[in-house]
């Protein structure tokens, strides 16, 4: 996967320590307190770690007109495989409605069709229907429902090229 993608709008990048901060907040955004800074710190170097170890990544999302982190999007290993692994995503609630969830996932779909991979995962929890949205553009179908300690996990699925 290409260290850095690029859309009309968005610049798909790896992390800096520009985006501790910002991350931090989004972090936060989902009601479980804000992160220490080094704890969002070893956040990003473990991406960075586990990046190198498997060529695909979760990347910082940026507004390319204001050059603003408004998210992450990428492919990690998850709760899958680095052969089929998940597509993630999350953004500021201040951008959702926008198109720019869409645009990125779309964006990293693209990028791993070019790896050869067959198949990319989700999981999604069953209240979050702004990612089945996402997702359902995407092309993504459901495949089964799970569980882990905070509840229903619904799998997607989608085949690639």
């Amino acid at each position: 996967m290409p260290p850095q993608l690029e859309t009309a709008r968005l610049t798909l990048r790896p992390w800096t320590e520009s985006d501790v901060d910002a991350h931090r907040t989004l972090v936060a955004e989902r009601g479980d307190g804000m992160p220490s800074i080094e704890h969002n710190r070893r956040m990003i170097d473990d991406q960075r770690a586990a990046s190198a170890l498997t060529g695909i990544a979760l990347l910082a999302v940026i507004h390319r007109d204001v050059g603003d982190f408004i998210g992450y999007c990428g492919l990690t290993v998850g709760r899958a495989s680095v052969d089929e692994p998940e597509i993630a995503y999350e953004l500021f609630r201040r951008v959702h409605g926008q198109g720019y969830a869409t645009e990125a996932a779309s964006a990293v779909l693209d990028a791993a069709i070019t790896t050869g991979r067959k198949r990319l995962w989700s999981t999604v929890r069953p209240w979050n229907a702004p990612s089945f949205r996402v997702l359902e553009k995407l092309r993504f179908e459901r495949d089964h429902v799970s569980a882990d300690d905070r509840g229903e996990l619904v799998w997607l699925t989608r085949s690639l090229p």
